[in-house]
């Protein structure tokens, strides 16, 4: 498998430097766009990806043997030819969705607003290696080819050293990609990509060791560590209070901004939030990662958390900034690094239920975070979920091989596992002892 991961190096001490190369790029891309869309005829007929780009590109560039329909070059005088490939490439790829868009529109009776083809993208340019990209004497520092004072010429730019330290500690084992041009908060960046194969564990199910992870609002995420005959390894509860606090706190200042002054002049405040919410995400996936490769779990089984639904209520706030599917994005990547598979399960009554298959639980109005079990007993309802979790996932997975015929005894004699949304950890252990038997 693949992974694809990068870097940003901040650019130092520059302000306006890439104002004219970024402003000349995104005119050209409208220009391509406009002259592609009219061609698009000739240009969507051509199958393959190689016969497309070579006739856009002879319809924009000059050559002994080709006049270009559009002139590009005189437009465009002296831009280099890589970036022009890379201005192409952008501009079909827009109008390929464009087109794709506008066919499902059609296709779907027409239903809803008809897609617009947009032309002015914010889009940044590529320094491709030699042609726009050079290394400098010290590692600190790059030569670039930028666009300023009407010519194309060669300018050397200071890298922040701590940027440069860590992908000389962490990535200097792998090709980096063409830098890419990027901002960010008022600062400028270079962005590198690194892609590297690695291998997903392949332990079959019986011999595999599951992290099974419970988000939640309250407490970020309960994971623990559970084998395929039901046995809990270990446990751990993932909570940073303290950056929840500063986030509440951050989110509090806005209401009371918001009941002041209406909401127009709150955009700085919301992007200040955003960005304490995704240094929380970045923190719990580092922790569930670290958890999961220290126990050397080979999959990390979350919920499939679908909430399309209107948020309503005291926790509409919280509800809207809880980047479940965020976290579960950085797990992924950080997890398929270190070779551990991604699984998801059925959310359904995972919380509802007690683990030891007792029934349905009863939240602890004063701590949601507890719950009785109907045997009277009091556990943590975030625990008994990540249980349920891991169940859920050994339970589909033990039974794909087993035969129509073992799986109607089976039925049978554990009849909640005929149905996912019913299965707990004591289904779980009633299943493998049946299939052990």
């Amino acid at each position: 498998m693949k992974v694809t991961s990068s870097y940003a190096i901040e650019i130092k001490h520059i302000d306006k430097l890439f104002r004219d190369t970024v402003c000349l790029y995104r005119k050209a891309l409208s220009f391509l766009i406009d002259a592609y869309e009219k061609e698009w005829e000739y240009l969507s007929v051509l199958s393959n990806k190689l016969q497309k780009q070579t006739a856009a590109e002879n319809l924009i560039h000059n050559t002994k043997s080709n006049k270009a329909k559009y002139g590009f070059d005189e437009e465009f005088y002296k831009f280099p030819s890589y970036l022009r490939r890379d201005v192409r490439n952008a501009a079909l790829g827009i109008l390929y969705s464009y087109h794709s868009n506008l066919n499902n529109w059609e296709s779907s009776g027409k239903k809803g607003n008809k897609p617009v083809l947009q032309k002015n993208h914010y889009a940044m340019p590529v320094f491709f290696r030699g042609n726009m990209y050079q290394t400098a004497e010290s590692d600190t520092s790059c030569k670039l080819k930028i666009f300023k004072d009407n010519d194309w010429i060669w300018v050397t730019v200071n890298l922040k050293k701590t940027d440069v330290d860590y992908l000389k500690k962490y990535w200097l084992h792998l090709q980096p990609s063409a830098p890419k041009l990027e901002k960010k908060h008022k600062k400028w960046f270079l962005r590198f990509s690194y892609e590297e194969d690695v291998e997903l564990s392949k332990e079959p199910v019986e011999g595999q060791i599951v992290c099974t992870v419970d988000l939640g609002i309250n407490t970020d995420a309960v994971c623990s560590i559970m084998t395929a005959d039901g046995t809990v390894a270990a446990r751990k509860f993932i909570n940073f209070a303290a950056e929840k606090d500063h986030l509440y706190l951050a989110l509090n200042k806005i209401r009371e901004f918001q009941r002041l002054h209406g909401s127009q002049s709150t955009k700085s405040y919301w992007a200040y939030a955003t960005r304490l919410n995704d240094e929380l995400s970045k923190k719990i996936a580092r922790e569930i990662v670290s958890f999961a490769d220290d126990h050397y779990a080979d999959v990390i089984v979350f919920e499939h958390l679908d909430m399309k639904k209107k948020n309503s209520g005291p926790k509409k706030q919280k509800l809207h900034m809880w980047r479940k599917n965020g976290i579960q994005k950085l797990v992924a990547h950080r997890a398929h690094r270190l070779g551990i598979r991604i699984a998801h399960i059925n959310a359904r009554n995972t919380s509802k239920l007690a683990f030891d298959g007792s029934g349905e639980v009863i939240r602890d109005e004063k701590n949601y975070r507890l719950c009785k079990f109907q045997t009277g007993k009091q556990y943590n309802c975030d625990l008994s979920a990540s249980y349920n979790i891991g169940s859920r996932y050994f339970i589909r997975e033990l039974l794909k091989s087993v035969s129509e015929k073992k799986l109607s005894l089976l039925w049978a004699e554990v009849p909640e596992s005929e149905h996912r949304t019913t299965c707990t950890l004591s289904t779980l252990w009633k299943v493998y002892d049946f299939l052990h038997v």
